[in-house]
């Protein structure tokens, strides 16, 4: 008769907590309320399956929006309450093995690609509303499939983002466990200091960070009304290519993260966005090959004025010599140059005529959602730039075609010696850049 190992980890579940342990659906999504256990409680959750459900070699993981955020948060969780049947750790790979041999590993969304190639039985995405949509469905999905693992998404609401469609879709479900922990109702944080925490803060802040309101603005995002009224509004859909006219790109250049491209079309007064896409670590022709490998007939390629940057690029060249290799270089033009604070007017200002692709966009409708800006935590305030993070390059994006589509009824009515349009009183044309290539390579093209 095989052995049965007894073992009780220490840990008492809060009673909201505990038909989550029990729970027989394959998927999961909580929504959660500040201070509320979650965090622990999945770590938990984690342990018990990964020693109780018997995987040869199990692989189970936790992912947190950022790495240092998964390593501060739950990695002494992990250690310490794993330590009854722990077999052994590695703190600078943060992971655990259990006695069993399955194996628990943090990860951050911020870096996903540490999760391709392997295989889970398990995942638990921790603050899922500050993660790329994208990690769900290109990465860790398929990472499931032949092992027909689980997982669940926790977090506290961001407005209408990725996470409440991910959570409005699994209300509906009969093989998904739903639950939303509001402060009011779980009685985990005393009266009193409710009452305290929302005469100190906004509204709103109150609402989404207590009482998981999906319907309060996104805390200091820069688009959240205009990003409300695109969604009620029904312009998040299916947009189609119109033949008719030129298709256009903006983009933001990153050389140590992603570059981000919109494509999109202006027609009768609308801007019409066709498609996005964001990566990094990706070399000048692989962006180049992307966009000749979209059936457009192309208008305009707007870039940022850093395009002109040599130091930045291989070879001594600047990105606009490296992209007229396979772009032709009279359609790239540089974005007019305007203050950061006026290009984000602008970007409000289009995004009322604007109409998404909801499917070819979604992780740039997304970005621009949760694009906000940066809190002083010493001041308690929110700073006048942006916070850097995932949604930046393509918020950037976005803001330099904001800026552009005005300008093109004006670059199309001039003759055939288009100019770029760049930063500050530097009067430099594409045509000089031109003939200074047609220099440099003896009048070959």
């Amino acid at each position: 008769m095989e052995e049965v190992l007894e073992v009780e980890l220490d840990y008492c579940p809060r009673t909201v907590f505990e038909d989550f342990h029990d729970r027989k659906e394959r998927w999961a999504v909580i929504v959660a309320h500040r201070r509320c256990g979650k965090t622990l409680g999945c770590i938990l959750d984690l342990i018990y399956r990964a020693i109780s459900e018997g995987k040869e070699d199990g692989r189970y993981a936790y992912v947190a929006p950022y790495y240092s955020q998964a390593k501060n948060i739950a990695w002494d969780y992990l250690q310490r309450y794993s330590q009854p049947v722990l077999a052994k750790a590695n703190q600078s790979e943060l992971w655990v093995e259990l006695v069993n041999g399955a194996r628990i590993r943090l990860f951050g969304a911020d870096n996903p690609d540490a999760l391709r190639g392997l295989y889970l039985d398990g995942i638990v995405l921790d603050e899922y509303a500050d993660m790329r949509p994208r990690i769900w469905g290109e990465i860790i999905r398929p990472l499931l499939s032949d092992r027909l693992g689980w997982a669940v998404f926790i977090g506290t609401p961001k407005g209408h983002n990725g996470f409440w469609e991910l959570y409005s879709a699994a209300v509906n479900k009969d093989d998904w466990y739903v639950k939303t922990l509001r402060a009011s109702v779980t009685g985990l944080i005393p009266d009193s200091e409710l009452a305290d925490a929302a005469k100190s803060m906004t509204q709103d802040q109150y609402l989404q960070e207590f009482e998981c309101d999906f319907e309060s603005a996104i805390v200091g995002a820069y688009y959240g009304k205009e990003m409300r009224l695109l969604t009620d509004q029904g312009r998040i859909t299916k947009v189609e290519y119109d033949p008719m006219y030129k298709v256009n790109t903006a983009w933001d250049l990153g050389y140590t993260d992603s570059t981000s491209i919109w494509w999109y079309q202006v027609i009768h007064g609308e801007i019409r966005v066709l498609e996005h896409h964001s990566s990094n670590g990706q070399s000048v022709p692989f962006y180049t090959g992307l966009i000749q490998s979209k059936d457009y007939d192309y208008g305009i390629h707007w870039l940022p004025h850093d395009a002109r940057a040599k130091t930045l690029s291989s070879g001594g060249k600047s990105i606009i010599e490296q992209l007229s290799a396979k772009i032709p270089l009279e359609s790239m033009k540089i974005v007019p140059n305007l203050s950061l604070q006026d290009g984000i007017q602008a970007s409000r200002m289009a995004l009322q005529r604007a109409w998404f692709d909801g499917d070819k966009c979604m992780e740039g409708i997304e970005c621009l959602r949760q694009y906000q800006r940066e809190y002083d935590e010493d001041k308690k305030v929110f700073r006048d730039r942006p916070r850097h993070d995932w949604t930046s390059h393509s918020a950037d994006a976005f803001r330099y075609l904001s800026i552009a589509w005005r300008e093109e009824e004006k670059v199309a009515s001039k003759d055939d010696s288009i100019k770029g349009l760049f930063v500050g009183q530097t009067d430099v044309s594409l045509n000089d850049l031109w003939k200074q290539k047609q220099r440099t390579t003896g009048g070959r093209i």
